[in-house]
């Protein structure tokens, strides 16, 4: 068996003006994250811990931030094409564990929706999705709720 794990991040500010997307569903909040696509930093952890376990680079090496192509496209489009690219390598998902940080919003009734939508996108049972949120304190432009930042560790195995 060849086991593999990944670990990705992403940060974006928040701007007015957007929908707040996080791992993949719509948030109610009046400000969304400043972004080329959607700005989903949830999807774009767990998309660069799935290209880094499978040696696949990161998710701007394969879609880029200047290409018109991905402006303001769903990162569950983009989680399901970096899926693609590593189940045709013949590894499998075996489990997703994200960390958010953020001051706000309260994430707790979303995560739920969250795992299901990404265990959806990575063809896998919600039981092998692990959501956590958690502030940072006040500490730091996420705890002084400038934007949301987003960690992902991803297993695979061939």
């Amino acid at each position: 068996m060849n086991n593999r794990t990944g670990i990705g991040y992403d940060i974006h500010r928040f701007v007015k003006g957007r929908k707040l997307v996080l791992g993949g569903i719509a948030i109610p909040h009046p400000k969304g994250l400043d972004g080329h696509s959607d700005a989903d930093v949830v999807l774009h952890a767990i998309s660069d811990a799935l290209l880094g376990a499978a040696g696949k680079g990161d998710i701007g090496e394969h879609f880029s931030n200047t290409d018109k192509l991905y402006k303001d496209i769903s990162s569950l489009t983009l989680l399901g094409r970096v899926y693609d690219l590593v189940s045709q390598e013949g590894y499998q998902v075996g489990n997703v564990d994200v960390v958010i940080q953020a001051e706000e919003p309260n994430l707790k009734i979303y995560k739920p929706r969250m795992r299901a939508a990404i265990a959806k996108a990575l063809r896998i049972d919600e039981s092998f999705v692990n959501i956590k949120a958690t502030t940072n304190e006040g500490l730091g432009a996420i705890g002084q709720g400038q934007g949301i930042a987003a960690f992902a560790v991803v297993s695979l195995t061939k």
